[in-house]
């Protein structure tokens, strides 16, 4: 594990270096694409019999658990320092906005896809599972704002747009993988759960989860108020997140909900009467340094987990119909209601196209997708799966700026030049 570790932070520095020196995109964007390139570039030199590079990357890629990996360790990490950075009060003012995009869109958008995803897939002779379906639209459906925020900020995009988007992903994360374990139950029992199991399971994974994150969060700020040393702080900080991580899969509630929760907490209550200034800094400077890196070496190992898609012809043609699908999902789920309601969201004009355009997925998708049970049906739904990331990250993450420029009044932006 030693040696995987090392290989994957070898690999993640050099990448960012050569995309910092010469290709110049956002970092995770940027490492991302270098990655794939590479992976295909090792595929052709296969081709062309020169094969231990490509076996050295294919042993380094299945030798890491990714959805294990990522589910039981690095999103806890990721999600605590999203919401770490999160003004409560700004938040709060967009309270209902984020909780119908979270909730209504996510739940929406699973149906969405999973429905049209059955219906299409016959067509080219890959009929799936309804219960496979719907799963895929679960998996699909969270986003990944770390892409987009940054290219946000420099497109002059207005606070409230961010604060939406931001407060969207970091709830959209715990409510797709709550989704997610239920239709996993499903599908692994064969028969669908009553009403009243379903809503018990919701209620327990969902609101366990947040009381889980407060009640943490509590007891955290409680530790941190108690001491003034930011050393012993910041590992206090990095303790609850990981042990509390873990206690919740212990207890049944939703992990990623709870570290929202206690991320928000820490990050206002905590930060505003437990932490010296110069706790605040340290941690700050850890948890966005731990985040970024983090954030690197999980768009790295997306770029090489392309090793391990099948190409065959009538999977491309599915990848192309599902990236239209879920597009569609998200213009419906999202779009439309914002559009429609705009002066009730308290949005700029023209926002429902940015909040569209801005639904890009990431490391989450891929982890779910990969803990799929062994089969066929795993092998159709990874290679959609990652046709979509790939497609939202690189197509609608580059292009998001334009997007921006181009769907809200000037008036609006920070910086209209």
């Amino acid at each position: 594990m030693f040696d995987v570790a090392v290989s994957c932070l070898v690999l993640t520095a050099v990448l960012a270096y050569l995309n910092h020196r010469y290709v110049r995109l956002p970092t995770t964007i940027g490492v991302m694409s270098i990655a794939i390139l590479l992976s295909f570039v090792l595929i052709g030199l296969d081709k062309m019999g020169v094969a231990f590079l490509r076996e050295y990357e294919e042993s380094l890629v299945t030798s890491i658990d990714f959805s294990g990996v990522l589910l039981q360790g690095m999103l806890s990490l990721l999600l605590f320092a999203g919401a770490l950075h999160i003004d409560l009060s700004e938040l709060n003012a967009y309270k209902w906005q984020i909780g119908v995009l979270a909730v209504f869109g996510t739940v929406v958008s699973t149906a969405l896809v999973g429905l049209a995803l059955w219906a299409f897939l016959p067509v080219l002779g890959m009929a799936l599972p309804l219960a496979f379906c719907i799963l895929f639209g679960a998996l699909i459906s969270p986003t990944d704002p770390i892409a987009v925020l940054g290219i946000l900020k420099s497109a002059g995009a207005p606070k409230s747009l961010e604060i939406v988007i931001a407060g969207e992903s970091l709830f959209n994360d715990g409510i797709g993988v709550v989704l997610f374990s239920l239709l996993l139950t499903v599908v692994a029992s064969g028969e669908p759960p009553t009403a009243a199991h379903a809503a018990h399971l919701l209620l327990r994974e969902a609101g366990g989860g947040i009381v889980f994150g407060l009640v943490l969060g509590y007891v955290t700020y409680r530790m941190l108020k108690s001491i003034d040393n930011y050393r012993v702080e910041v590992l206090i900080t990095l303790a609850a997140v990981m042990g509390g991580y873990a206690l919740a899969s212990r207890l049944h509630v939703s992990g990623p909900l709870a570290m929202v929760v206690t991320g928000l907490f820490i990050g206002n209550h905590g930060r505003a009467l437990a932490m010296s200034d110069t706790t605040r800094l340290h941690l700050d400077m850890f948890w966005e340094l731990l985040d970024d890196i983090l954030n690197s070496v999980l768009f790295v190992l997306i770029g090489l987990e392309v090793l391990l898609i099948s190409f065959a012809p009538g999977t491309l043609l599915a990848m192309v119909a599902v990236l239209f699908i879920t597009s569609t999902a998200r213009l419906l789920s999202v779009g439309v209601p914002v559009g429609l309601l705009e002066g009730a969201f308290r949005l700029p004009s023209g926002s429902w196209k940015v909040l569209t355009w801005a639904g890009l997925r990431g490391g989450i998708s891929v982890a779910l997708a990969l803990s799929l049970p062994p089969g066929p049906e795993r092998e159709v739904l990874l290679a959609l799966t990652y046709a979509v990331v790939v497609f939202t990250v690189l197509g609608q993450g580059l292009s998001i700026r334009a997007v921006v420029r181009r769907s809200l009044p000037r008036s609006v932006l920070s910086d209209p030049s």
